[in-house]
């Protein structure tokens, strides 16, 4: 009997060091580095585990104070457990995998857009480059401006800006 148990508890440890080890080989270490960048901004309390209060100081930080508890509860149901590092890089590995860089871009975008409009006003998005993370200089945000779509009230249409990020810019038919 003792042995069995050993035997069990020897299998599952080696199919955890599998698991973990899995997710930090689908990623470059840059990736894994910049994961942890933005692990660090949401673990807000800095106990090393995402939780609800968490994000909310995180949607709080920009700029969104409405956040619903059912809304954050839905994102950590997400998570087969509590979320630490390896964990929200198991996360982030199962939504990566399969999807392309427009889709990723697209995704963080309507993350802004709760209204699903197609568009962010630019004032908004210039403050949170320059504010946030990898901050932007006003010169490298007006450069991305130069490849965006924006209407005469400001807004940025961030599905066409998706696409020239990822394919270029948009050739004209011709």
């Amino acid at each position: 009997m003792a042995s069995r148990k050993t035997k069990k508890k020897e299998g599952g440890a080696l199919r955890a060091q599998r698991a973990s080890s899995n997710v930090f080989s689908n990623f470059e270490q840059t990736q894994i580095q910049e994961f942890k960048e933005a692990f660090t901004l949401m673990d807000q309390n800095r106990d090393g585990f995402i939780d609800k209060e968490d994000l909310k100081d995180t949607y709080a930080s920009l700029g969104k104070t409405n956040v619903k508890d059912e809304e954050l509860d839905a994102m950590l149901k997400e998570a087969s457990g509590p979320i630490n590092f390896t964990m929200f890089l198991n996360m982030f590995g199962e939504k990566l995998s399969g999807t392309d860089a427009e889709e990723t871009i697209l995704n963080a975008f309507k993350m802004l857009d709760p209204d699903g409009k197609g568009s962010v006003h630019k004032d908004y998005i210039r403050r949170l480059l320059m504010s946030q993370a990898d901050k932007m200089t006003a010169d490298e945000v007006d450069q991305m401006f130069q490849f965006a779509t924006i209407d005469a009230a400001g807004n940025l249409d961030y599905k066409a800006l998706s696409y020239v990020l990822t394919h270029g810019e948009e050739k004209e038919e011709g």
